[in-house]
Order: C-alpha cells, then structure tokens, then sequence
C-alpha cells in the first residue's frame, strides 16, 4: 500500500476572526494487557465474597468486602476490547487520554469514554459534476477516492463528522481541478482531462490529501471513474472531435503520398528507368497523389499514345 506520505498540511488562516483550530495529537493511551486486568477483577470479586461469607458479623469486615466488590466493578469497567482495524479513543472527564490502537482486550482508565474509530482503508465515488473545464465548456465529472484514517484524535475532535468532511472535500477539490485543465488538449497540446488521466488524477489527490489533513486523513489513491462532456454540448463537441480526428488523418496520409510520391521519383531517376521533363514528372505526381489520396479505389485510365497527344 503506497501513502502519500509527502503530502504538505494545510497551513490556511481562519478570515474574518482570530478563530482557534483544535490542536491535537494522537497519542498512545496507558494501558496494561487485558488478561492481567481480567484475573485482578475475578481475584478481588472472589477475595470479596470470601471476606463477606468467612467473616463475622462485625460491619468492618463487611466494609472491607464490598471494598472488594467494588473494585471488581471498577476494574471490569476499566476493560476495553479492540477488534483488528479498529481502534478506541479514550477520553477521561472531557480530556483526550489516548488511543488504543492494539487489537485484542486491554485495560485503561477506568469510567472514561470510548469511541470507535475505524482505521481500515475506505473508498467512496464523488456524485457526477457538472463544472466548466478551462476553456469554458461543461463537462461532468467524477472520481474514486480511497483513504484511511491516520490520526484518531483529529478525526474525532478536530472537525464534526470527518466522513462528510472528506466527502465534501473531495467534492470541492475535484470541481477546483477540473476548471483548471481543459477537456481536451489536442489543440493546445498540454495538459487535459481526458489525454492526462494519470497526471490529473495525481495532482487531484494531492489537492485532496491538503483539504482533509485537518482531520488527520490521509489520501492513498484517487482515480477519475466518469468523464464526459455535458449533454447540452455532448453533440456539437462530438461533431468538433471527428472533425479533428478527419483533419489528423488526412494530415498523414498526405504526409505519406507525398513521401511516397518522392521515393518513387528518386527510384525511377537512380536507375535511369524513364527521362521525365518537368511536366511529365508534374503529372505523375498528379496521378499518384490523387491515387494515394482519394478515399475511393482508383480507376486508372491506360494512354497508350503519347502524353501530348492522347
């Protein structure tokens, strides 16, 4: 699995106030295996229940039994258990402890909150949008971006709901990078949508990976699964892409004739086939070109007097 790991972090500053962002780092949270937690509850559970019913009647005795107990339900409620790819987020009285990112069960602070965080890699498809490319024709668009969490703490307390955040990120970066490249560059030759797949699609993650590092997501890939021209012009742009594709073809195959037209010259004057005048040589290359360019087979006529008098 390749990372985008050299993707820059946003550095935009808040407009129109001095607003505060929520600066925070994932750390690992205290823990001790959960095995060890587990056999102290039972312990202090059995210890307990031992004291209550070897003991006499006296009320300390008692006390100290349901100390016991009470320390069974503390340390039970201090077990956590973490599924692969998921981890837990450990907040204690409204302060970001740590997280737990080792599958299994372990033991934390006891009483604290726990939220589930996902770290597996996730991908979602943009809806299609309708945007102006830089030449200011509509075209729709859409993309596949697979991402991952890779800070817990931000994505839990640095922005309300990271999905949608990444969602609509995603959204306003891939409308940003559409407007800057034309559909097509057959004309300009440079950079286009459709002839730069590969190109496009790296410098839309980058743009991606920038927006969302706020929430401590990370970019792995992001590919463009529908592009198309608007309907209002699919036509027309249609109509203009034959035409280029007609007026590139005939551009080689003139290109051809005429280099063919030259070989044949050059054969015939080497090895001294046949002496032709200026104007012989012109109607030859007449013939051919019309032979080699028309669209249609050609239908020789055979002169069989001379050339200036048929």
């Amino acid at each position: 699995m390749s990372i985008l790991s050299d993707t820059p972090t946003v550095e935009a500053v808040p407009v129109g106030h001095d607003g505060v962002r929520v600066e925070i780092e994932e750390r690992r949270a205290a823990s001790v295996p959960g095995g060890v937690g587990l056999l102290a509850a039972v312990a202090s559970l059995v210890i307990g229940i031992g004291i209550i019913i070897a003991g006499s009647a006296s009320g300390l005795v008692l006390v100290v039994g349901l100390l016991f107990i009470a320390m069974f339900a503390v340390l039970l409620s201090s077990l956590v258990i973490v599924q692969p790819g998921q981890t837990k987020v450990v907040q204690f009285f409204g302060r970001y402890v740590g997280t737990v990112r080792r599958p299994g069960m372990s033991m934390v602070v006891p009483f604290s909150n726990r939220h589930n965080v996902s770290v597996r890699v996730r991908n979602f498809e943009t809806n299609r949008l309708k945007v102006n490319d830089a030449d200011g024709s509509p075209v729709e668009i859409a993309a596949i971006v697979v991402w991952q969490v890779a800070d817990t703490s931000k994505a839990t307390y640095a922005v309300d709901n990271y999905v949608d955040f990444v969602s609509v990120q995603a959204e306003s970066a891939l409308r940003h990078t559409a407007t800057t490249h034309p559909y097509d560059g057959s004309e300009s030759g440079g950079t286009s949508l459709r002839g730069s797949t590969d190109q496009v699609a790296n410098e839309l993650a980058h743009e991606v990976a920038e927006r969302i590092s706020l929430a401590g997501v990370e970019i792995i890939e992001v590919r463009i699964s529908h592009l198309a021209y608007a309907a209002e012009v699919a036509q027309a742009m249609l109509r203009r892409q034959q035409a280029n594709a007609v007026v590139a073809a005939r551009t080689r195959i003139v290109e051809g004739a005429v280099g063919m037209v030259e070989l044949a010259l050059t054969k015939l004057s080497e090895g001294n086939i046949v002496e032709l005048d200026d104007e012989r040589k012109a109607a030859m290359v007449s013939n051919l070109m019309v032979v080699l360019c028309s669209d249609q087979p050609a239908s020789p006529i055979v002169n069989t007097g001379s050339l200036y008098t048929p």
